[in-house]
């Protein structure tokens, strides 16, 4: 937001209207619906006074939450935060009317549930507004529960499939696209696969026939996995893991089963490594800590590598130094980096990535420490020297798995 304000409200399929906020200058609208482009809960509109804002689709929005860490951690935050509050809320989102405890409404309550999307039920037989919808529509007890989408539109005993598509959880798919990666089942394994190969820049599917989370999902605690202490509840941590997997672009079809696989026998792509040989010697580190950034700042460094672990480490360092050379023996980043990384690094206007390039020659002494290095261009033969007083190497190394 620019200038003015945004009023923010939430609504129901029964017309009901609430204010949620209103947004001014400086401060950011949406929900985590605008990271898939999929429908919005809730509604804003221009306040009494205007409003200027820039607006963003889905894929420059993800562009930004993955180009930028910072601003990515307040708005993937921001976007959880009040998906939390609207389902908490209980006041938006889709209606569910019938008979409560029935066998379908429960399905549906669950299957909404576990997908994270705000709803509420109502009875037919208790409350008033459910049941003069029923009777101005003339539903027949067969025809219940009908459910009501937050712009109105009713669907009478839907299956989770048809409910899916209906509110828009369910993804529209282009038979004419092909994915380089598709996830089968969007349990915990599964969603790790999406975010492992969105985050390397592949396109992604996942599919799953009911819900994000698989049997973790409908987990109430959860304690025995990794880097939850104290425990989870099966849900946030299936929340967790599909946020995180649509902030990197997967897509995430729900509820499809997979009826039948065609297999055909793509060339697998070679798996190639860099190998870089140069001789260890005074102000050249082999990693980049707190300890590595403080020595070097201010000054003109290298860094050699293209894999991750060298990206990581040009995000971390690239702030503290006064210009930053990546060293990337290798055609480009591409095929050995992250492409969040590879973007982050992008936007760093202190970083000159060197491309087919080596270094071949290190300048200094004990006195003076390292004063320059010698870069190697092997496309056109050419060498360039460059004063720099620390170099950092990030060129792999064997893993420990003789064993295995």
């Amino acid at each position: 937001m620019i200038e003015g304000e945004i009023d923010v409200v939430r609504r129901d399929g029964l017309d009901h209207e609430a204010a949620i906020t209103t947004h001014g200058a400086g401060q950011i609208t949406g929900e985590l619906s605008q990271l898939s482009g999929r429908p919005s809960i809730a509604r804003g509109r221009a306040g009494v006074r205007g409003c200027v804002a820039v607006s963003f689709d889905a894929a420059h929005l993800r562009a930004l939450v993955v180009g930028s860490a910072e601003v990515g951690e307040v708005i993937m935050r921001a976007f959880i935060l009040r998906r939390v509050a609207l389902i908490q809320d209980g006041g938006s989102g889709s209606v569910l009317v019938g008979v409560t405890g029935s066998p379908d409404l429960v399905r549906l309550q669950g299957f909404l549930t576990r997908n994270g999307y705000p709803h509420i039920a109502l009875d037919v037989s208790s409350d008033g507004e459910g049941r003069a919808l029923v009777e101005r529509l003339g539903v027949l007890p067969a025809e219940l529960p009908l459910m009501v989408s937050p712009h109105g539109d009713v669907l009478r005993a839907p299956t989770d499939a048809e409910a899916g598509v209906f509110l828009g959880i369910t993804l529209e798919l282009n038979p004419d696209a092909v994915y380089d990666v598709m996830v089968v089942g969007a349990g915990p394994a599964g969603l790790a696969a999406a975010v492992y190969a969105a985050s390397e820049g592949l396109s992604v599917l996942v599919l799953d026939q009911r819900a994000i989370g698989g049997q973790a999902g409908a987990s109430a605690r959860i304690e025995n996995y990794l880097g939850f202490p104290t425990g989870i509840s099966g849900q946030a941590l299936a929340g967790r893991a599909f946020n995180q997997a649509l902030k990197f672009g997967a897509e995430v079809a729900i509820p499809l089963e997979v009826a039948r696989f065609d297999c055909d026998d793509p060339e697998t792509p070679p798996n190639t490594s860099l190998r870089v040989e140069l001789t260890d010697g005074r102000a050249v580190s082999y990693w980049a800590s707190p300890i590595e950034a403080k020595l070097c700042e201010g000054e003109v460094v290298a860094l050699v590598g293209g894999g991750n672990s060298a990206g990581q480490a040009v995000v971390f360092l690239a702030p503290k130094v006064k210009r930053l050379h990546l060293i990337v023996r290798g055609k480009g980043l591409q095929a050995t980096m992250s492409r969040y990384l590879i973007d982050r690094i992008g936007g760093l206007p202190n970083v000159e990535l060197h491309v087919g390039t080596e270094v071949i020659a290190l300048e200094g002494d004990r006195t003076t420490g390292l004063t320059a290095a010698v870069f190697h261009d092997r496309s056109n033969d050419a060498t360039l020297h460059c004063p720099l007083g620390h170099l950092f190497l990030f060129i792999g190394a064997e893993p420990n798995a003789s064993w295995l």
